[in-house]
């Protein structure tokens, strides 16, 4: 969950109350309902269940420095909050949204003065990713001392956004999306708690329609228990109908990060679901990242490259087609053209695949990188002026197309040191079936009329 202001250390020895007696009314039920203890955890069982060792270690007192990753609502903030409870250790709260060098400095400034004294500060980092490499560098001294018990949260992957040395201080700790059951598990026990949840309306709310609430949190509990006080203020009477469910859900999204892991997760799904020629999932994929955000004409631009790389010469009337689906979209806009996007995904996935001429050029790169600048046979050069002639440029050119049969079997055309190389191999699969019969004619005719 984000930063709070309510997280801040209140005093050089305050231990962290979750809930402060004279402004639980003016926190949102999310806020409230944050879990005391691990048994009010929802979700998390791999890492938080009877037994698990992260469990055993808060328990016992023994925490270290950690990296919590996961989604948005599934608890990170909750669990660092309980890290100092169960450390008895000051908590400090800093957003790396809102935060910079200066803020850093004061939080571990404080922490050392804990130090001194003998006492543990928990530092919370929400959203770490945001910081760069110098601000996470930081708090490296820091960590390695013991001053501060480091807890970072992110929803990106820490390979990619935490560097190195701060990863190799810290234990990552992979929280996953809440399941549709645990959040309903979260939304009943909001129901019935009259002290800090919704218990004194005494509110009829049925079991499908909390899991409809559930579903549409996507995973995040945070966002559900805010669906759920915000279905109780439109609720005529003690009851949340459908009519007021439908109010309320009108306008939910579901998880998409544009340009993150979720981002790139999802395109290479959509890649790899038309290369595996499964137009259901493709579809499926597509929608999704529309449903997301995911900007039409980037999806365009990529569903052509795959017609390029894995459709290939199979179905060379797909570059054409997914060039058309393009066009369709930049003329129609949304939602019409986004139809010309779902069926170029289902055609490219129906369509039989090639990625021969991309393996081609990739290994003509390679040897070109390889060998360097080869000459061009004399045959094959340009011979514009008599000198060029004189030297033999051209000499020995066969035209083809006044040769029998149109082909000049006996010309190379590679250079020298590169003869009888081939790069491009048809697969027995669309129309390069027969560009790899015809091909096999040539490259054998040609083999027979070059021998001596």
């Amino acid at each position: 969950m984000p930063y709070h202001p309510a997280m801040e250390r209140r005093s050089p020895h305050h231990t962290p109350e979750l809930f402060a007696a004279d402004s639980d009314e003016l926190k949102p039920l999310a806020e409230r309902m944050r879990p005391n203890d691990l048994d009010e955890i929802v979700g998390q069982q791999r890492l938080l269940a009877p037994g698990k060792a992260l469990r055993r270690a808060l328990e016992a007192g023994r925490v270290h420095s950690m990296v919590l990753w996961g989604p948005p609502g599934c608890g990170k903030t909750t669990l660092a909050l309980l890290v100092a409870r169960y450390a008895d250790a000051d908590f400090r709260a800093i957003s790396a949204v809102l935060s910079g060098l200066p803020e850093v400095r004061k939080a571990l400034a404080e922490a050392e003065v804990n130090f001194a004294q003998g006492r543990r500060t928990v530092l919370f980092v929400d959203e770490v990713h945001r910081f760069n490499k110098a601000q996470q560098d930081a708090f490296l001294p820091h960590i390695e001392r013991g001053v501060i018990i480091f807890i970072g949260a992110t929803t990106e992957n820490p390979s990619f956004e935490l560097n190195s040395a701060l990863l190799s201080r810290c234990r990552v700790h992979v929280l996953d999306a809440v399941s549709v059951d645990d959040i309903v598990a979260a939304l009943q026990r909001a129901l019935v708690d009259e002290e800090r949840g919704l218990g004194a309306l005494k509110l009829d709310v049925s079991l499908a329609t909390l899991q409809l609430i559930a579903k549409a949190a996507d995973g995040d509990v945070r966002r559900a228990l805010t669906l759920l006080e915000i279905a109780a203020e439109l609720a005529d009477g003690q009851v949340i109908d459908d009519a007021t469910l439908e109010q309320v859900l009108a306008d939910r999204t579901r998880r998409f990060d544009k340009g993150g892991e979720q981002f790139y997760d999802q395109i290479s799904a959509l890649h790899k679901s038309v290369r595996s020629s499964d137009p259901d999932a493709a579809v499926y994929w597509l929608v999704r990242m529309l449903d997301g955000g995911c900007d039409p004409l980037y999806l365009a631009r990529r569903m052509t490259r795959m017609a390029v790389e894995d459709v290939g010469l199979a179905e060379p009337r797909a570059w054409r087609m997914a060039l058309d689906a393009w066009d369709t979209y930049e003329r129609l806009g949304s939602p019409e053209g986004e139809l010309g996007l779902a069926q170029l995904a289902i055609w490219l996935a129906i369509a039989p695949k090639s990625n021969a001429a991309y393996k081609a050029y990739n290994q003509a790169r390679a040897i070109v990188c390889e060998t360097g600048t080869l000459d061009v046979p004399m045959h094959l050069r340009n011979a514009p002026t008599k000198l060029m002639k004189g030297l033999g440029y051209g000499k020995g050119y066969q035209y083809d197309h006044d040769v029998e049969g149109g082909v000049a079997l006996g010309q190379q055309c590679l250079p020298d040191a590169l003869e009888g190389t081939e790069f491009y191999h048809p697969v027995e699969r669309g129309l390069e079936l027969k560009l790899r019969e015809k091909l096999q004619s040539l490259r054998e005719a040609r083999k027979q009329a070059r021998k001596p």
